[in-house]
Formats: C-alpha cells, structure tokens, sequence
C-alpha cells in the first residue's frame, strides 16, 4: 500500500485486514534455508541486495516490466496492479544490479526501454501517472474512490529513478541506450509541474483526476517524504515552478520547523520524534544529503538525527513491546498485525520493519549492520525468503507477514548501495536540471557547481 504522508495517513487511514496469499517464485535463499555460517559484513549485504533484487526483476509484471505493488493479494487488488512509485524504486535497483554484474548492461537496457515504452503509451494525466495502473494495459486503477487520476508524489519516485537511468546508461554509440535516454527525455519534459500548483497557488496538489478534478484536496506541505517532488518540479525546463512555491508551499506547517530535542537528539524539521523513516528515505534515494542544506536546514543532520530517535525510541522500549532491542529497532509504514499503519515512535504496536533499519545505512551504518545481522542470522528462518526480508513482524504479537512490498524492498537495495558506493546519489544529483533546480530553491551542496 502506498506510503501516504504521515499527516493523511494519520488522520483518515482505516485498517484493513490484509489477506496474504504469497506468490509462486523461484528464490535464491528458500525461507527457511538461511545459510548458517558466519559472512563477512560485505558478503552479507551481497546476498541481501541480490535476493530483494528478485522482486524487481523475477517477480516484475511480464506484460510492462513495471514493479508490482505488493507480493500477495490483497485489498482486491488483483494480480495486474503494478505501482509507479514502486517503478522507480525498481529502476534504481536494476541499476544497481547491471553494475555489480549481475544482469547484463545489454539486457537492462532492454529491460528499462520496454518499460519506458509501456509508460508512454500507458494513462497519464498532465504528464503525470496515476499510484497504480494495470500492468498488462496501461490504464488506470483507482487507488481511491476520487482517487483515478494523476499522483504527483509517486510519479515523483518513477522519476527519480528514470533520470537517475538517463544518467547511467549513457554510451552514445549504443543504440538501445541511446533511445532509452531521448525516451525518458520526452516523458520528463511531459510533466506540467506547474499545473499542479491548482491554477497558479504557492503549493504543489498530489492529486488531480479528470473525473473529480481536484477533489482530493491535498497541498502537500512539510516537512515528509515528499521534498523530491519539489525539487524535481523546480528542476523542469518546460513546466517549471517558481521557487516561491517551495518556500511558501512546502516550507510553511505547522509541522515544518521542529529544532526540540528528543531522547536528547536534536531534530531540526518535522513531526515531534520525526514521523516514519522513510521520511529520511524516499527523498534521498536519490538526493544526496551528504553536504546537503538550504535555508532550513542540514539534511545530512536532519536524516541521521531523525534516525537515531527512531532507533533510540525501540532501545528504550517504552511500551515494552516484544524483541526491541540495539540490534531490533526500526519503525516506519508498512503491513502490520491488523492491515497497515505508519508506524513511528508516537504509533508504536510492536512492528519492526526491516525496511527502516536497513534503509538507513548510509546514516547509522555500525547500528544497520547489528540489525542486519540479527534479522539474517538468529531471525532469517522467520523472515528471510524469496524476495529479501519480509515486510514486517511483530514478535508481541507473534505475527510476521508473509508480504513483500516494493516501496520497502527498492529502498533497501538502493540505499544499502548508496552506502557502499553512493552510486545511485551520483547519478541522480549529475543530472544538469537537478543542479539548477537546488540551486534555484537556494540549496548548497557539493554536487552543486
């Protein structure tokens, strides 16, 4: 299920019961059959990039090589649903697997332009994609009842995994890449950012729909998971925004400024003791925090405080839930015991998602790795399988899921990367139109010339 901002999500988010019927598929570490032995730190996030690498490319629709939702069935949704968000999360893992050499460069490309060709045939509304569309045809599929048009945050995530694509596959003499690069061109410059500032206001919509326009009614302002779409949306050549709109849209909450101290970490932006982590992750696939900061604040500060808090939060256990611990901690959105929640430390039942740990490498590496290797080797036979480590558990309840999802599975291998090599963080901020847009909204960063 999509990660809504933690505002919406808190205040109208029901839970449904989640029916978990897994997938068949062929795995490359069978649940169950954690290998026992010890590994060396770098051989142990091998093997946790590779088998989450399955979901996006065993597991990715047949039809448009788009990423699935989810690996289960379930809020009927169907077995076509593919997400646009979760797409470029794959995008980026397909890079990450092309160089490390296990895909072909070749065979990407291929891969990628199929699914860039399926996307500029598929429903797209001012440029932008719906949250979910029918893998096999192209079309929308309602996320909501009023929500059946374009999602400006997840066509956001696609992108910043397209561009950073346009970016790595660059050689001008390939053909394949060649066309893979003009083409997510067209599909970039085809976005009307402006449009969505709702006939000309200080803030970016999320929604709108040719049916129910703009109904849904939703500025989006910070500060969450959503910095990238303001980025990306002042980095348009064609359709740009004025950066007036970052600063008077996004950069004015209630919930922007934070700059108290919890468990004695400092939090400079955001919801008191920093909302779900995959504030610090979404964003910052691609954006790289490191030297990163504008008017507002340090972004580098700003992540790894945010989780720290999080991760302090679970050491101490205030609510001594099951199994929280130094080396089991990590509270963000995701399956839960009773349908899906956002889970932080001011909503915490006890779920662990290993999404939030692992995702955080690049900002807790020494307390990611003690989680890794508690999840891999004393709980691997529980919640290690087919596509990486499962969605979540909940060891009070004695609940794991039986789902993976692609907006907790892409970050894991993107972020695990950009720890090791910052690959994906080189690609995404080399690209021209994102260096003007920082530097339009003010912000400093040593990628920025």
């Amino acid at each position: 299920m999509k990660k809504i901002c933690f505002l919406l999500l808190a205040s109208s988010m029901s839970f449904i019961s989640i029916a978990q019927v897994a997938r068949p598929a062929k795995p490359l570490v069978k649940s169950g059959e954690v290998k026992p032995e010890l590994m060396s730190d770098s051989a142990l996030l091998d093997l946790v990039q590779k088998q989450t690498f399955k979901y996006f490319w065993d597991f990715a629709h047949p039809v448009s090589g788009l990423s699935r939702e989810r690996s289960n069935v379930a809020y009927d949704y169907g077995n076509e649903v593919v997400t646009s968000g979760g797409t470029g999360f794959g995008v980026m893992s397909i890079i990450v697997a092309t160089e490390r050499k296990w895909i072909t460069r070749d065979t990407a490309a291929k891969f990628l332009l199929k699914m860039v060709n399926f996307l500029l045939k598929a429903d797209s509304y001012h440029g932008a994609f719906p949250h979910w569309l029918d893998g096999a045809t192209g079309k929308t599929i309602k996320f909501s009842r009023k929500d059946d048009g374009a999602d400006l945050v997840e066509t956001s995530y696609l992108f910043e995994g397209l561009l950073c694509a346009r970016q790595y596959f660059n050689n001008p003499n390939n053909p394949v890449e060649r066309e893979l690069r003009n083409r997510i061109g067209w599909l970039w410059n085809e976005i009307e950012w402006d449009w969505f500032t709702k006939e000309g206001q200080e803030v970016l919509y999320w929604h709108w729909s040719p049916n129910n326009g703009w109904a849904m009614n939703f500025p989006v302002r910070g500060f969450n998971e959503c910095l990238i779409m303001y980025v990306l949306a002042a980095s348009s050549e064609r359709y740009p925004v004025a950066a007036s709109v970052y600063h008077r849209g996004w950069a004015q909450s209630n919930f922007f400024k934070n700059g108290k101290e919890f468990y004695g970490i400092k939090l400079p932006l955001g919801f008191d003791y920093g909302g779900p982590l995959f504030f610090s992750h979404y964003s910052f696939l691609g954006l790289d925090p490191r030297g990163l900061s504008d008017s507002y604040a340090d972004y580098w500060e700003q992540n790894r405080n945010h989780t720290l808090i999080n991760r302090e939060h679970c050491v101490r256990n205030p609510n001594s839930f099951k199994g929280y611990g130094p080396d089991c901690w990590g509270l963000t959105a995701s399956d839960t015991y009773n349908g899906y929640d956002a889970h932080s430390p001011t909503n915490d039942n006890g779920t662990i998602t290993p999404t939030a740990a692992l995702s955080a490498f690049p900002y807790t590496p020494e307390y990611s790795m003690q989680a890794l290797k508690n999840f891999y080797y004393n709980k691997g036979n529980k919640i290690f399988g087919e596509y990486g480590f499962v969605d979540a558990f909940n060891e009070t309840k004695d609940w794991t899921a039986k789902s993976y999802l692609a907006i907790d599975q892409g970050p894991i291998i993107v972020m695990i990367e950009n720890y090791r090599t910052g690959l994906l963080w080189k690609l995404f901020m080399s690209n021209p139109e994102i260096q003007r847009g920082l530097k339009k909204l003010g912000f400093k960063s040593p990628h920025v010339k």
